[in-house]
């Protein structure tokens, strides 16, 4: 499409310098299409983002606000004032922090500034789901059955379980709770709130029927200020784990041409209705075994971030036509227009540590490769150095490949994941990538249930042999003595030499944090450089990226530690003890319902943690006394720092 003589289009009034309101990812894909359009780019950030990637390739780039990092992305008159410093004309806010705030939108308009988004209206309009199941159910659009606060639980009762509490100021998957036990619905509830007002500052939910085995279909609408709307076909976003998407692909294997037209007619008269301008997503529930029974669910009134699957299927710059939307220019094309060349198919790449049930990580970021070119694309926000914390949403990049056919872009996404390194932090690449080989995806046999269903055959039990292997070259090549001119000393090599025998195998005791510490044996003729590591064991040959004490493969990654017995029995007595509740992530402690010397039960519910916006409930591990509590809410903990310990009740010989 883009090269067709009805895409030209005039420029003359697009702007000159743009401001991008938001960090990482999204702010360095905006920020590129900002430089090929040869519009000026602005960055802001905290302080903690001061040498982020999305500053450097910026313009230029404004400091915002004082600490706690994440508030200083949403203080609206310090991005007023970047922007009035550096003669912005527009605001982009990309995706999150203030992407679908009316407030933000209408704070721009009155200070003069274009918000390259929809008006606060709609945003105000769509952003409350209650409001916008009735908009667009009057406007002929189906919608799921549901109801709002504040008869919530009564509502929730009355349609029966299974039910899906979702928060009613925002999306993706924050604040989401699927309850099939009614017995428990006070305390989702509860959770619910907490997650929500976090994520969104609002806690107001709404309940509808779960529907099982469905499919997460949405549709890309494009619409301009002379009244032209259009969709630009649908994406398959069942593949998602904890209500969040993960994989994304369009088309979908779903829909047939008439049922495609159909929902596509739907989301443009879902848009029409509440007078959408610029590109957003109407998003429908499918019911696998009957698609033509679509329901409307909600609205995003801003970008995707699975928007690179519509660009490289349609090829149209997403971020361009918001642009060029906002500075007034009319669609240039129409429905009939539209077409759809090829699949594309993209992954979210997480801070997330799939052998730890897919808890959120964190770390420096010490080595780095991210596919580009040969049909495949990766949108990232890192660069080696990178800090990642427990402060944002744990969405590190997205890896997008684009194929003829489906079975090939499958094949050239879990390729492209083989090739994502990303060292110091735990990611899901190599998750995603058996995932992708699962039989039931690569038959386009989806719900949003699949990913949860086969998650734990997904995830290696146990470290590859020759992961320790390689940790002990890597431990044995360091050993060795810097060479001094033409001479090395024969009795400094560590070889395993030894007066009148064999040379002794060398071994040594390394861990991988979690798990129990092995002695491995260093294989011989291993090659050992900065980068990486080749080991041969039973034969085959093993090649490994390699950081420090991270070694990765194939997206999968492992810290291995050098292991020391002293210490550990020294040290790690109290850490290791079934007494003692630990950090399984790092966050923050935002709840604690115990104090030192109240009992408590096997299981009761303790502490809060909470990481990248998503909670952990600390329970206890057996019956028996709080004798230890050393955290309040506030406190900030590492992964694996003690919180608290329960002593056991004493038992008699004959209770034992």
């Amino acid at each position: 499409m883009r090269d067709s003589p009805t895409m030209q289009s005039q420029t003359q009034h697009m702007f000159d310098t743009v401001l991008v309101a938001n960090r990482g990812e999204i702010a360095v894909r905006v920020i590129r299409t900002l430089r090929e359009l040869g519009v000026r780019s602005v960055a802001v950030h905290s302080d903690a983002d001061a040498d982020a990637r999305h500053v450097r390739e910026a313009d230029t780039a404004v400091r915002i606000g004082p600490p706690p990092a994440a508030e200083s992305y949403l203080s609206v008159p310090a991005l007023l004032d970047a922007a009035r410093r550096t003669g912005a004309q527009a605001v982009h806010p990309g995706y999150g922090f203030l992407a679908e705030n009316a407030g933000f939108a209408r704070a721009c308009a009155e200070a003069g500034l274009v918000f390259i988004g929809p008006s606060a209206e709609a945003i105000s309009l769509m952003g409350d789901k209650i409001r916008a199941k009735e908009t667009v159910k009057a406007a002929g659009v189906p919608v799921v059955p549901g109801a709002a606060d504040p008869e919530l639980a009564e509502a929730a009762r009355e349609l029966g379980a299974p039910v899906l509490l979702k928060p009613s100021a925002g999306g993706g998957g924050k604040g989401m709770r699927l309850v099939r036990d009614l017995a428990v619905l006070d305390e989702e509830i509860a959770a619910a709130r907490r997650e929500a007002r976090a994520s969104f500052g609002d806690d107001t939910l709404l309940v509808e029927r779960w529907i099982d085995g469905p499919r997460h279909i949405e549709i890309q609408v494009l619409a301009d200020t002379h009244g032209n709307v259009v969709h630009l076909g649908e994406r398959e976003c069942s593949l998602q784990r904890r209500h969040q998407k993960i994989v994304e692909e369009a088309p979908s294997v779903l829909l047939t041409p008439e049922l495609r037209a159909a929902m596509g007619a739907a989301a443009v008269e879902a848009a029409r209705s509440c007078g959408y301008v610029g590109a957003g997503t109407v998003e429908f529930i499918v019911p696998g075994g009957d698609p033509a029974s679509y329901c409307f669910m909600e609205m995003n009134t801003r970008l995707q971030v699975e928007h690179p699957v519509t660009e490289l299927i349609t090829g149209l710059d997403l971020v361009e036509w918001q642009l060029r939307v906002a500075a007034g220019e009319p669609l240039p094309f129409a429905q009939e227009d539209v077409r759809l060349d090829g699949w594309a198919i993209e992954a979210r790449i997480c801070a997330e540590d799939p052998s730890r049930g897919f808890l959120p990580s964190g770390g420096t970021v010490l080595a780095l490769n991210e596919p580009q070119g040969g049909g495949a694309r990766t949108d990232s926000g890192l660069s080696e150095g990178t800090e990642v914390g427990s402060l944002y949403d744990p969405m590190l990049s997205k890896v997008i490949v684009h194929a003829p056919d489906r079975p090939t872009a499958l094949r050239k996404l879990r390729a492209a994941l083989a090739d994502t390194v990303t060292l110091g932090v735990p990611t899901n690449a190599g998750f995603l990538r058996r995932l992708l080989a699962h039989e039931d995806v690569v038959r386009g046999d989806l719900d949003t249930g699949l990913v949860e269903r086969e998650a734990e055959g997904l995830v290696p039990e146990d470290v590859p042999a020759e992961v320790y292997a390689a940790a002990a070259a890597v431990r044995l090549a360091e050993l060795a003595p810097a060479p001094r001119g033409d001479w090395t000393d024969p009795f400094s090599v560590p070889n395993g030499w030894r007066l009148g025998g064999a040379p002794a195998p060398l071994a040594f005791p390394v861990r991988v944090p979690g798990l129990e510490p092995v002695t491995v044996e260093a294989p011989p003729g291993a090659r050992v450089t900065d980068g990486s590591v080749t080991v041969v064991v039973d034969g085959v040959t093993h090649r490994f990226h390699r950081a420090g004490a991270w070694l990765g493969r194939d997206g999968d990654s492992w810290h291995v530690l050098d292991h020391d017995p002293v210490e550990a029995a020294l040290g790690g007595a109290r850490h290791g003890s079934a007494d003692t509740l630990a950090a399984p992530m790092p966050g923050t402690v935002t709840v604690v319902k115990v104090a030192v010397g109240d009992e408590v039960e096997a299981g009761q519910s303790l502490l809060v943690v909470e990481a990248m916006k998503m909670e952990h409930v600390i329970s206890a591990p057996h019956a028996g006394t709080v004798t230890e509590l050393d955290v309040t809410p506030g406190t900030t903990v590492a992964m694996d720092q003690v919180l608290a310990v329960v002593t056991p009740h004493e038992t008699s010989g004959e209770e034992a």
